[in-house]
């Protein structure tokens, strides 16, 4: 029997991450099955249950691989810069987001399924990705907000990571939706991710929580 390797292995894996991704920008979480995902790969549909054993598996890897993508953003906010105003800052984290909307829309999703779902191995490397991003905005803080005491950082950070989980519902908005609103007569104002981001960040970042 011949062993793939760990390339190989990789490739096949991003395969059906990207599978998943495709079909995730046209359907519903509920609605995508492995069998979906299966008619996306260049291999078998048994093939898959070789790198993961449920559907949730692989939306964890796509969060995983989304989180990783912002973090990208995140270092180079951390890297490119020296000095920055809290209303730059804010402008560059929020810009990071807006960019961002297939992390959002996983965000807005019920992830204790999709954790729950997920072999431990699978859920650590995912955790660690998400960790990273925390990390990452607490150096931003400490870099570009000296004046924030480490008291002041943990609140930012338990302010905004669970903010974020509401962002894509308010910003991502349908047309059947739009017109609910009108007809309960619900005086609405609709903003993008970067303007709801962009409000948050200028309130916390001036330690108006």
């Amino acid at each position: 029997m011949v062993r793939n390797t760990a390339a190989q292995i990789a490739a096949r894996r991003e395969e059906i991450v990207n599978a998943c991704e495709k079909l995730y920008q046209t359907m519903s979480f509920k609605d995508i099955t492995l069998k979906e995902i299966g008619s996306f790969v260049s291999f078998s549909r048994p093939t898959i249950y070789n790198y993961f054993q449920t559907k949730e598996e692989i939306f964890l890897a796509l969060f995983q691989r989304e989180y990783e993508r912002w973090n990208e953003d995140l270092t180079a906010v951390l890297q490119e810069n020296e000095t920055i105003g809290k209303k730059e800052l804010a402008e560059k984290l929020a810009g990071s987001l807006s960019g961002r909307l297939q992390l959002l829309k996983l965000l807005s999703m019920n992830n204790y399924d999709m954790e729950a779902n997920s072999r431990i191995e699978l859920l650590i490397d995912f955790k660690k990705a998400y960790g990273r991003s925390m990390r990452l905005i607490r150096e931003i803080l400490i870099k570009f907000c000296p004046e924030k005491s480490e008291e002041d950082r943990q609140c930012f950070l338990y302010l905004f990571f669970p903010f974020m989980f509401g962002i894509y519902p308010y910003a991502a908005v349908t047309e059947k939706q739009r017109g609910a609103m009108r007809e309960a007569g619900v005086d609405y104002v609709y903003q993008s991710v970067y303007e709801i981001t962009y409000n948050c960040l200028i309130q916390l970042l001036d330690g108006k929580q």
